[in-house]
C-alpha cells in the first residue's frame, strides 16, 4: 500500500472529522449606476456601518462592497447566506447595481476615485489613512479591481491523523497549513485555466498606461490566450512588492521575511513622507505599511483583536485558517461563484492539504511556481503551452489531467462525507477544459463579446442588471429581511460607540499600532 493510499484509508474511516471542514466567502463588488459608471454616493447607511457590519463593509473604495458570509459546514448553506447577503444589498441600493466583473467598470479620474470611509475613530482612520497609502503607492485604479476569497479550515483532528509534525497543536496546525499553501503554491495556476474570467479589461483602465493588449473594440482591450488579467502583472503589482520572497516552509520564517517587510524603508515611500498639508497619507514609509499589503494569491490567516497585527497574532497563536484570494468573479453567477466552483474549491484544497508538500528548495520561494502562474494567467490558453514541473518542462494538458486525477480519490472522500456526487462531478467537469482550450471561461467570455459584437463594459452591464433583477425578485422572507437590517442599525450604534470610546490622538493610537508588531523570533510559541 503505497503512503498516499494509507492517507486515503486513513481519511476514509474518519469522514466525521471531514465533515467539520469549514468554509467561507468574501466577494467584492462595485456598486456602480444605471449606465455602468462607478457610484459617486456614500456607503449606504441602509447596509450599515463599513466598519463594524459583518457581513457588508467595503475594500479599497467607498463604492467596492465586500460581501462575508460566516463559516460553514457544507457548501449549500454557505451559498445560502451568500445569496441571502446579496438579495439583501439588491433589495437596499437605489439606483444603483453591484458591478459583477473582476476587472472594473468604467472609472472617473484617479482623484475621483473615493476611498473607503470607517468614521473617525482611531481603528476607522487606520483603515482609511492605509487606503490613502494604498492609492499613493499603486494608484485608485488597481484597487478597484475585485474577486472572491474562499476561506477553508478542517479540524485539529484532522491533523492529528495524517500525523503532522508538531510538539503541540499549533505547531501541527500551522505545520499542516504551511504545506497546503506550499501545494496551493505549485498547483494554483490550474485555478487560473479553470476559473480564470477576466481576459479582458475596459480601454479607460489602462488609459495612459503602457501595455501589451489588443484590441477588441473601441472600449476593450485584451489578450488572446489570457485567463485572468486581474491575476497577471497588470494586476495588483509593482516594482517593491515584486522583489518580496516570503518563504512558506514554515510559520517562523515566513512571518520572520514579513516582519523584515513591514518595519524597512523603502526610498520611494520616504520621499513621499507620512503627511501632506498636515494629512496623514500612509501609516509609514516602510516596504509595507501593514502585513495585508502583501498581495499573495493565499495568505495563513488567524483572527485578531482591535489593535492586534495579523503577523502578532499568528506568532502567537498560529494558523487558524487559510484564505484563497485568487478566484475572478464568475460573471455568469448572480453571486460570483457556483456550487459547482465551490465543491471543486473544496476537493482541491483537501488534495493541497493531504498530498506530500515537500520544503521548497534554495531560500524557500518557488520561482517556477510564480512563473506557471503569471504565466497561465496571461497566456493559458496558448496552444502548447509547457510550464515548469520540478524542473522539468510539462505541457500544461498534461499535468493539468495529472492533477484533476490526483484529486479524484479526495472528490470521492467528501461526497462519501456529504452524500451525493457533487464533488467528484465538479472535477471531472473540468476535463473538458483542459481537453478543448475554448471550453473554458476565460475563452468563452471573449467568444461572446464577438459574437454579439458587444463591448466588455457594456456586456458585463447587461448581465449585472438582468442578476440584480433576478435577486430583487426573489426577496428574503420578512424574519431574515428584518434580521439584516437589525444588524445593520446595530453596526451604525456600534461604530458610534467605538467614536465615543477613544481615548488617545489618532497619532498616539498609530504608534501603539505600530509598536504592536513584535518580531517573531521572539513570539512565535512562546
Amino acid at each position: 500500500m503505497t503512503q498516499r493510499t494509507q492517507r486515503h484509508s486513513v481519511l476514509r474511516s474518519h469522514l466525521p472529522v471531514l465533515a467539520r471542514i469549514l468554509r467561507g466567502i468574501e466577494k467584492e463588488g462595485l456598486r456602480v449606476d444605471a449606465q455602468g459608471l462607478l457610484a459617486a454616493t456614500p456607503h449606504p447607511s441602509a447596509l450599515g456601518s463599513a466598519l463594524t457590519n459583518p457581513r457588508i463593509t467595503t475594500d479599497y473604495s467607498e463604492a467596492l462592497l465586500e460581501l462575508i458570509t460566516g463559516t460553514h459546514a457544507t457548501v449549500p448553506s454557505l451559498l445560502s447566506e451568500l445569496e441571502d447577503v446579496h438579495r439583501f444589498v439588491a433589495s437596499q441600493l437605489k439606483g444603483e447595481i453591484i458591478w459583477n466583473q473582476s476587472m472594473p467598470a468604467h472609472l472617473p479620474a484617479e482623484a475621483d476615485i473615493p476611498i473607503a470611509w470607517y468614521g473617525r475613530s482611531n481603528t476607522g482612520m487606520l483603515k482609511h489613512v492605509y487606503r490613502r497609502g494604498l492609492a499613493e503607492r499603486y494608484g485608485k485604479a488597481m484597487q478597484c479591481i475585485a474577486g472572491v476569497h474562499y476561506n477553508f479550515s478542517v479540524p485539529d483532528e484532522f491533523w492529528d491523523i495524517l500525523d503532522t509534525e508538531g510538539a503541540t497543536q499549533e505547531e501541527k496546525r500551522s505545520k499542516g497549513y504551511m504545506a497546503l499553501i506550499r501545494n496551493f503554491t505549485r498547483y494554483s495556476w490550474l485555478l487560473m485555466y479553470l476559473f480564470g474570467n477576466s481576459p479582458a479589461v475596459s480601454a479607460r483602465f489602462l488609459e495612459g498606461v503602457t501595455h501589451d493588449l489588443s484590441t477588441l473594440d473601441d472600449d476593450t482591450l485584451y489578450l488572446p490566450y489570457a485567463t485572468s488579467l486581474r491575476m497577471s502583472d497588470l494586476g495588483y503589482n509593482n516594482k517593491a512588492q515584486s522583489d518580496l520572497e516570503l518563504c512558506y516552509n514554515d510559520i517562523e520564517t515566513f512571518l520572520s521575511r514579513l516582519y523584515v517587510a513591514v518595519t524597512t524603508p523603502w526610498p520611494p515611500y520616504q520621499a513621499l513622507g507620512t503627511h501632506r498639508n498636515g494629512e496623514w497619507i500612509q501609516l509609514n514609509t516602510n516596504l509595507l505599511q501593514i502585513e495585508n499589503e502583501y498581495y499573495s494569491s493565499i495568505r495563513p490567516k488567524r483572527t485578531t483583536e482591535r489593535c492586534e497585527r495579523p503577523s502578532t497574532a499568528l506568532a502567537a497563536r498560529g494558523v487558524q485558517y487559510i484564505e484563497v484570494r485568487c478566484l475572478d468573479i464568475d460573471p455568469a453567477a448572480p453571486t460570483g461563484i457556483t456550487a459547482q466552483t465551490s465543491h471543486f474549491m473544496d476537493a482541491f484544497l483537501l488534495f493541497c492539504a493531504v498530498e506530500d508538500s515537500p520544503f521548497f528548495p534554495q531560500n524557500g520561494f518557488c520561482h517556477d511556481s510564480q512563473d506557471n502562474f503569471g504565466l497561465v494567467a496571461k497566456m493559458g490558453r496558448k496552444p502548447g503551452l509547457a510550464l515548469v514541473k520540478s524542473n522539468k518542462p510539462i505541457s500544461l494538458m498534461d499535468w493539468a489531467s495529472e492533477i484533476l486525477e490526483g484529486m479524484l480519490p479526495y472528490a470521492d472522500l467528501l461526497d462519501a462525507t456529504y452524500g451525493g456526487q457533487n464533488h467528484v462531478q465538479a472535477v471531472l467537469a473540468q476535463h473538458p477544459k483542459v481537453s478543448n482550450p475554448e471550453a473554458t471561461p476565460s475563452a468563452q467570455l471573449l467568444q461572446h463579446l464577438r459574437d454579439e459584437g458587444i463591448g466588455l463594459h457594456d456586456y458585463t452591464l447587461r448581465q449585472s442588471r438582468a442578476h440584480h433583477e433576478w435577486l430583487r425578485a426573489k426577496p428574503l422572507g420578512a424574519a431574515v429581511q428584518e434580521q439584516f437590517m437589525s444588524d445593520a442599525a446595530q453596526s451604525l450604534r456600534t461604530q458610534l460607540q467605538i467614536e465615543q470610546s477613544d481615548t488617545e490622538s489618532f497619532d498616539e493610537y498609530v504608534a501603539r499600532y505600530h509598536a504592536g508588531l513584535k518580531n517573531p523570533v521572539s513570539t512565535v510559541h512562546s
